[in-house]
């Protein structure tokens, strides 16, 4: 790739990005190749695993009966809430998206993913019937732990479950557990939009369903691993191995040792950054062509150093993985 320039004469980053796209844009003019679509798979047998899929998979046999990936979403529903139609609502969304409902499985000791036909999604209804909110929220509390600690039969039932928790008629929660094998982080924006859009059909519209999306994850998956894509991965892998050739994970100190058997326990640190602080890093970055996680990336990798002792710090972040128009309405693990 041509250098941009540098110095007193360089452009401003804006500029720079336009010229970088330029430059791009003129050196594959008429090179570029079609783009291929996915298309639907059959579904005569087990369908393959995606990628992501399988390294899930293994982690999940290879600890079996542990919780480390199931992930709760939950929401608040304030007013008066129709619970025949949000059930209709959630059974529409197993319906739309066949990960949903899908079991995992070896055939012939190759672990592949088996659609299941559309039916009722697995729903418990708990009223807490608890006029004091704080002894009402600790069981709250107490409900979405037991479901954050609660495994997922992959080659059984399906990978969600739904509870809703009434506090009373104008107040609920609900509970929405899914194994992160069929769901990631942004599948919970769509997921929560279709759920609106679907609970809003039931309640108030004609009952008609929006059309269902082109594709499922199975066909991804099944893309994924079409014949001759294994060659494109390979130029994949190696380059990421050229760039992280050396990296060693850093030694921190830290009150206790690592224990010598795995162990997932863990914890969040939430804080909150100063607004006045975040207008400044916003405008740090806007100065020299950078996103705020640019920034708080530079940061963080810097405070690593500073305790590890080193001045070479890998990190790893996590990414949507939805390069394909395709994909970007499905939920699923990308």
């Amino acid at each position: 790739m041509t250098a941009l320039p540098t110095g007193p004469a360089a452009l401003d980053p804006g500029d720079q990005r336009r010229a970088l796209l330029e430059r791009l844009l003129a050196t594959g003019r008429g090179t570029a190749a079609p783009l291929d679509t996915i298309p639907r798979a059959p579904r005569q047998g087990p369908l393959p695993l995606s990628f992501a899929q399988q390294r899930l998979w293994l982690l999940e046999n290879l600890r079996p009966g542990t919780a480390e990936y199931v992930v709760p979403i939950g929401w608040r529903l304030d007013g008066p809430l129709d619970v025949p139609a949000l059930r209709r609502a959630l059974d529409a969304l197993l319906q739309r998206h066949e990960v949903l409902r899908t079991r995992y499985q070896e055939c012939d000791s190759v672990p592949g993913q088996l659609p299941l036909p559309a039916g009722e999604l697995d729903f418990t209804l708990v009223d807490l019937g608890e006029p004091d909110q704080d002894l009402g929220e600790r069981r709250l509390a107490e409900l979405v732990d037991a479901q954050a600690r609660t495994p997922f039969d992959l080659g059984g039932r399906g990978p969600v479950r739904a509870e809703l928790v009434r506090f009373t008629d104008q107040h609920h929660v609900l509970l929405l557990i899914f194994h992160h094998i069929a769901f990631d982080g942004a599948s919970a924006g769509l997921l929560a939009r279709e759920l609106d859009q679907l609970y809003r059909t039931f309640t108030e519209g004609d009952g008609r369903l929006p059309a269902a999306p082109a594709i499922q994850y199975g066909d991804f998956a099944s893309w994924q691993r079409r014949p001759g894509a294994e060659a494109a991965l390979a130029g994949h892998l190696a380059y990421w191995r050229e760039q992280l050739a050396g990296a060693e994970a850093l030694e921190l100190a830290a009150d206790r040792p690592r224990p010598a058997v795995f162990d997932p326990a863990g914890a969040l640190h939430a804080f909150t950054v100063p607004a006045a602080l975040a207008r400044s890093l916003a405008e740090f970055g806007r100065s020299r062509g950078a996103t705020p996680f640019m920034v708080l990336l530079a940061a963080f990798q810097l405070l690593l150093a500073r305790h590890a002792g080193r001045t070479d710090v890998t990190v790893g972040s996590p990414v949507a993985g939805r390069t394909r128009a395709e994909v970007r309405e499905l939920i699923g693990f990308f």
